[in-house]
């Protein structure tokens, strides 16, 4: 990054240019800023709400004003009445914040902050396929682009996938998008056949099965818990399968003092905060790197939120269309979710 600590602020021209060209604020705060303190006084001077994913950076999740998974996040998005939602996740988690907030200003830090589950769906590709399948509703997950959305009858999140398709009609021929670990998750729990859309998570599909298992053996006390992204071989083994909210509350509520998790390592931060006296290994992965941490998730930095808050950029937008198209399947997955008793 560019240091500007002595050096006068951008101008929105200068700002349009490193957006294009790096897809954040490529500027560095002077070291005498007390990054906290000013992210503080930027969100009361702009009336701005910062989201933060369990998957985020430790000092992230500490800053944010609200953490949570998917379905958490979703609502906070939607019963909002802040002028600016700056979204520490991933770009199609600001895009889901955009749709039920139209006339809002969403942020992200970085532009590049992708998923690897969405990008497994290109719009185009997923026209074609839902083609083939005439007279079938479309099932998405959230984790998901805003034109898969709006292709969509309903949006479903790991915590509401299961009630929330086993209260779907039962003449309703499904297709499910764009995980095929979780869409067979939720066939095996409902009994519902769906089709499936051939993607993964990055981070969940490599957790090693062997690997587990060995780890099980050293450790015969503790419970695996697992997140439904999760390889269908891995999810046989788990002791407890939930969202990351679920696996959190379960590590809470649990009288084990030991846990294997097995979902991004993001979600340790909360957990050894509600229960530190408790013990956590994360579940292995088929790869000797640390692979089961997001990278698009950890493009997020402080000093890219403090950017972007000062300088309102970059900012999602979206067409009308496709806004008011995508917003209809989420707005309906959130009454049912108050229906079935999911939300608060």
């Amino acid at each position: 990054m560019f240091n500007i600590s002595t050096s006068p602020p951008l101008s929105p021209e200068e700002v349009k240019h490193h957006i294009a060209e790096y897809g954040y604020v490529a500027v560095e705060p002077s070291s005498e800023i007390d990054l906290f303190s000013e992210i503080q006084k930027l969100k009361q001077q702009k009336n701005a709400l910062v989201l933060a994913h369990y998957y985020q950076e430790a000092d992230i999740q500490d800053l944010a004003d609200f953490v949570g998974d998917s379905l958490g996040l979703s609502q906070k998005a939607a019963e909002t009445d802040a002028d600016i939602i700056l979204f520490a996740g991933v770009h199609f988690m600001a895009e889901t914040a955009k749709i039920l907030n139209p006339e809002k200003k969403v942020l992200v830090p970085d532009l590049n902050a992708g998923c690897s589950l969405s990008d497994s769906c290109p719009p185009e590709a997923f026209a074609a396929f839902k083609e083939r399948y005439p007279g079938y509703k479309v099932v998405s997950y959230i984790n998901t682009s805003a034109h898969i959305k709006a292709m969509s009858d309903i949006i479903v999140t790991s915590s509401n996938a299961v009630p929330i398709v086993k209260a779907l009609p039962a003449d309703w021929k499904l297709i499910f998008a764009p995980d095929k670990n979780l869409g067979n998750y939720v066939m095996q729990k409902t009994g519902r056949e769906m089709v499936l859309w051939d993607g993964v998570c990055m981070v969940h599909a490599i957790f090693s099965f062997q690997k587990v298992r060995a780890l099980r053996m050293k450790y015969p006390e503790a419970e695996l818990i697992a997140h439904p992204e999760c390889e269908p071989a891995l999810l046989e083994q788990a002791d407890y399968i939930g969202s990351t909210t679920g696996l959190l509350n379960y590590v809470v509520r649990s009288p084990k003092r030991q846990f294997i998790v097995a979902t991004e390592a993001g979600i340790f931060h909360q957990m050894r905060k509600a229960v530190p006296e408790k013990e956590l290994i994360q579940a292995p992965t088929e790869y000797s790197c640390s692979c089961n941490t997001c990278p698009h998730m950890k493009l997020n930095t402080l000093v890219k939120i403090y950017n972007a808050l000062l300088y309102e950029m970059p900012e999602v937008t979206l067409p009308v269309d496709i806004l008011e198209a995508a917003r209809r399947p989420i707005q309906r997955m959130l009454e049912m979710s108050r229906e079935l008793g999911l939300l608060s």
